[in-house]
């Protein structure tokens, strides 16, 4: 027996290594192979795929505090290159350039494939925290007028790696403060509302267009998401989309209707609890039958 703990032991730490070192590599900003780099990049998260999926020891290796530490410490330098690549985007003169773009999409793709792996790891909540925190630059950056009639793919792609987040938030996988998801309802309806209807307005052809099921994956999430908020919070939300122009999307009908049952519900019980509080007692019924004590049983007769 102390063998085969000595083997298991070892074979863990192995596990642990090769894990490590996979996915340091995968996330990896530094262009230490240029001419090599996509192709070690896509290894290196293919066999972190592997190792989450078909090896036996992973779910004892994830359990390692080291593991956990080290993973978030990656997420937030990708998250942290993402957030610079995009702002050196409206800082260089030549702000439309093929190869900027192409960066900060394969920067995005890494955020996304590390979304993926973090469900996985049930780390998740860390991916969906950073992309709250960052979601003001972004939309800053974004929004820019020298972009609006430029990388649409970009744009899209923006969109995609939101829903996803607002999906984890809007069917409880993650869990934020109130202030947190109004926060992100705030900062992303507006432009992908906008988003929608531009994409609406191209030709059919137009390769840059918000899919039917990323719509409706988007819209459902919203309507999840709003639907918890506390009943303030929700009035402030849906005020905004009932005064929007494009009040076709998201439909947030459903989470109206939610609302108007609470508040009308909320109300009645109000009243009704009002009503029973001013009401006199019965003359009828003696102080000392109103009396708590007097619905004890007498256990002690005589």
């Amino acid at each position: 027996m102390s063998i085969f703990s000595n083997v298991q032991e070892t074979e863990l730490s192995c596990t642990k290594e090769v894990f490590l070192s996979a996915i340091r590599f995968a996330t990896s900003t530094a262009d230490s192979f240029p001419q090599f780099e996509d192709d070690l990049r896509t290894s290196a998260q293919e066999q972190v795929e592997f190792m989450l999926e078909d090896d036996e020891n992973i779910p004892l290796v994830m359990g390692d505090d080291e593991i956990k530490v080290e993973t978030r410490i990656l997420v937030s330098k990708i998250f942290s290159s993402f957030e610079n690549e995009l702002f050196s985007l409206i800082l260089e003169p030549d702000f439309a350039n093929e190869e900027m773009e192409k960066k900060i999409m394969r920067s995005l793709s890494d955020l996304e494939w590390i979304h993926n792996t973090l469900l996985k790891m049930d780390l998740v909540k860390d991916f969906v925290s950073n992309w709250v925190n960052i979601s003001s630059n972004l939309l800053k950056v974004i929004e820019d007028k020298r972009l609006d009639s430029i990388m649409w793919g970009l744009k899209i792609k923006l969109i995609e790696v939101t829903s996803k987040v607002l999906e984890a938030v809007g069917y409880g996988t993650v869990v934020l403060p109130a202030e947190s998801r109004v926060e992100l309802l705030k900062k992303w309806i507006p432009y992908i509302r906008k988003m929608k209807s531009l994409s609406d307005k191209t030709e059919p052809a137009f390769p840059y267009k918000m899919s039917e099921d990323l719509c409706q994956g988007v819209e459902g999430a919203i309507v999840s998401l709003v639907s918890a908020l506390p009943s303030n919070d929700q009035a402030e939300i849906l005020s905004d989309w009932i005064s929007a122009e494009q009040v076709k999307y998201p439909d947030l009908s459903e989470a109206f209707e939610i609302w108007c049952y609470r508040t009308k519900s909320a109300k009645r019980r109000l009243d009704e609890a009002l009503t029973e509080s001013a009401m006199p007692l019965s003359p009828l019924i003696s102080e000392e039958e109103t009396s708590p004590l007097s619905r004890v049983p007498n256990i002690f007769p005589g």
